[in-house]
This record gives C-alpha cells, sequence and structure tokens, in this order.
C-alpha cells in the first residue's frame, strides 16, 4: 500500500509515472532492454533526451535564446557553477540571504568572488523576504542570485526582483513547473529534480545563450554550462534513467494541463492546508503570510513534546516524511506537484483528530 509522501525530496512521484516506468524498465519500447542499459549515445536515449527537453522549453514557453541542460551535481553542484560560468576573478555579485538554502549558495560562493549580501532575512528567523522593490542590486555585479523557495523554513518570493540590467540567477528546485514562470525574466534558472521534476541525480540549469562563454578556464567540465551546450549535456554519461523519468513527469504535467493546471491544482493545496492551520488554536506556521511557499509549509504544536508522537501517528495513518528539518523542528509538510489534493485532505483529517486528542 502506498502512503501519502510528505518528504521534501527526494519526493513523491506521480503514480502513473512510476507505473510506466515499470512497464518499461525491462523493454523499452521493444529495444529489448531497459534504459539503465542503453548506450547514451544511441538513437534510442538520444531520442529520449531530446523529447524531454522539448517538453520542458514547450511547458515553460522558453525563448530559443536559452539553452536547457541536463546535469549532475544537484543544485549544490550549480552554488559553484554559478560563479564559475558567470565571472572572472576578482568580480563582485548580489546575493539575498533567506534561509538555510540561501546560505550554503552564498558560503559556496565566497570562495570564487566577492559577495554582497543585499538582504539578510535572520532577524526573522528566515520567516520574510524582503519587500519588494527594496533590494539595490549595484549596476557592477555580475549577477543578483536569490532561492525562489527556502525547503526547510517554507519561505517564498512571490514576486521575481527587479535587477535592472544585471542577470538575475534563481535556485528553483521547490517550485520548477509548479505553476507559470516567465523565464525570460531570468538570465539562469536551475532545479534539482527531486522535487518537482524525477528523482535525485539531475539538476536542470536553462541559461540565457549570451551569458554562455563566460567561464573560468579552471571550471570543472562537468559544471561547464558553455561545454555541455555544445555536447547536448553529454559531455560525459549522464545520469540516463534520471532524465528518462524527468521526461516522462514532464508528460505527466502536460497531461494535467501544463503549468497553469498544476498551478490550479498547487495553489488549491497550499490554501486548504494553510486555511486549516490558521483556523486552529492548536498549529501555527511560522512564515510571514506574504511570503508563505506553496510547496513546503511548516508547522508547529504548542508543545514540543507532541511533535515525536505526531510525527510517529501520522507515519501509522500512512502519512509519511512530516518531520521538520533537523535544523528547525516541528513539522513540515511539503505538497509538490505529484501530491494529490486528496492527501492534503487526509493530512488535515489526521491533524483535526491529533488536536482533538492532544489539544
Amino acid at each position: 500500500m502506498r502512503v501519502y509522501n510528505f518528504s521534501a525530496g527526494p519526493a513523491t512521484m506521480p503514480l502513473e509515472v512510476l507505473e510506466r516506468a515499470q512497464s518499461e524498465l525491462l523493454d523499452w519500447r521493444g529495444s529489448g532492454m531497459s534504459v539503465m542499459e542503453m548506450s547514451h549515445r544511441s538513437p534510442e536515449f538520444v531520442g529520449i533526451a531530446a523529447e524531454a527537453e522539448a517538453r520542458m522549453r514547450s511547458l515553460l514557453s522558453l525563448p530559443d535564446d536559452y539553452a536547457v541542460l541536463f546535469l549532475q551535481g544537484g543544485a549544490t553542484g550549480q552554488f559553484a557553477g554559478v560563479p564559475l560560468n558567470l565571472t572572472a576573478p576578482g568580480a563582485t555579485a548580489a546575493y539575498v540571504n533567506t534561509g538555510a538554502w540561501s546560505k550554503k549558495a552564498i558560503t559556496e560562493a565566497k570562495k570564487y568572488l566577492d559577495v554582497r549580501v543585499l538582504a539578510d532575512e535572520s532577524a526573522s528567523n528566515y520567516a520574510t523576504v524582503p519587500p519588494e522593490g527594496s533590494l539595490e542590486v549595484p549596476a557592477d555585479a555580475a549577477y543578483l542570485h536569490y532561492t525562489l523557495n527556502e525547503t526547510i523554513g517554507g519561505v517564498e518570493f512571490p514576486y521575481v526582483p527587479d535587477a535592472g540590467e544585471v542577470p538575475v540567477v534563481t535556485d528553483a528546485s521547490s517550485t520548477i513547473l509548479s505553476r507559470p514562470l516567465d523565464v525570460s525574466r531570468f538570465g539562469v534558472v536551475y532545479a534539482g529534480a527531486q522535487k518537482n521534476l524525477g528523482p535525485a541525480g539531475l539538476v536542470v540549469v536553462i541559461v540565457r545563450k549570451d551569458l554562455l562563454g563566460r567561464a573560468r578556464r579552471e571550471v570543472p567540465s562537468a559544471i561547464d554550462w558553455t561545454a555541455m551546450a555544445e555536447a547536448d549535456s553529454m559531455l560525459n554519461t549522464p545520469p540516463t534513467l534520471a532524465w528518462y523519468l524527468v521526461g516522462l513527469v514532464l508528460e505527466w504535467i502536460e497531461q494535467q494541463g501544463g503549468v497553469a493546471g498544476m498551478g490550479e491544482r498547487n495553489r488549491a493545496k497550499a490554501e486548504l492546508l494553510y486555511g486549516a492551520i490558521d483556523a486552529s488554536d492548536f498549529y501555527s506556521n511560522p512564515v510571514d503570510p506574504g511570503a508563505r511557499s506553496w510547496m513546503n509549509v511548516p508547522f508547529l504544536v504548542p508543545d514540543g513534546a507532541l511533535e515525536k508522537p505526531f510525527v510517529a501517528q501520522a507515519a501509522e495513518a500512512g502519512l509519511s516524511g512530516l518531520g521538520g528539518h533537523r535544523s528547525v523542528g516541528g513539522m513540515r509538510a511539503s505538497i509538490y506537484n505529484a501530491m494529490p489534493l486528496e492527501g492534503v485532505q487526509a493530512l488535515i483529517d489526521f491533524m483535526t483528530e491529533f488536536e482533538r486528542k492532544n489539544g
């Protein structure tokens, strides 16, 4: 019996995708072999890869002047990949600190350039984002980097920062394809796959082509965007199974009405869960209402001693992955694209009963 998996990542995947992969696991469409066994240079896999890229472009309405790369190393690898591909030694870049993943990106970037932190939301315990229009981006900055959604803290930017002529770079790991996104407002969008796109092991990098060709000589080939773009992301052997599964997820998103359809579903799920939390005197959400994530919903109970019983009893009820991140505690429900509305309702029903017994 499958559970409702609220894990932040690796996260739940669409059942239809898993069943499709299962049916093709031993023999992909009459090839006599699994995708895991195919040469990445074979016509079969080249077709799989091209189809996934075409679907990504279609779903995001990507302009032709953007390259789409399917790389390894996760989003964390791009914390180094961004400065190494966009700047020369001695350059300056602007960053916004809104939580754990922003901090990691800043720490990594400081190895390669001068980082100017334009806003630091630590004073609110990372429960806020900077007000729209408040960021003063230096004209000499090579780029502005921000984390669109902080998976751990459940904080999300409701706007795209205006950086003038400075390219905007965002880590969209938790939110990509969860609703429409105007990629033309960004220089670079990157996202680890293990939340909304597929299994762990792959990161998608979408980069405006005029930003290619700026990589430092010492950038490792595996994260050299220019080299990877010229090689169709196959400079080395790519994570073929993950790439194939991402393609199946993209096809599934098309069948759900594309990103507009996903946006409607995800808004409804978030409103339902936050509504239940806000209506309760027992549960609370620590995030400023204007910065609440649609994808990652942290919540607290009045007594910390109840957290472990909540998580354990929820698991017994078929609701998995609800423990908060070890760095912050509490509970957290990640309600990515593949989480159905029925799963959110099942969680709310459990929360109601747990409150009745412990409130």
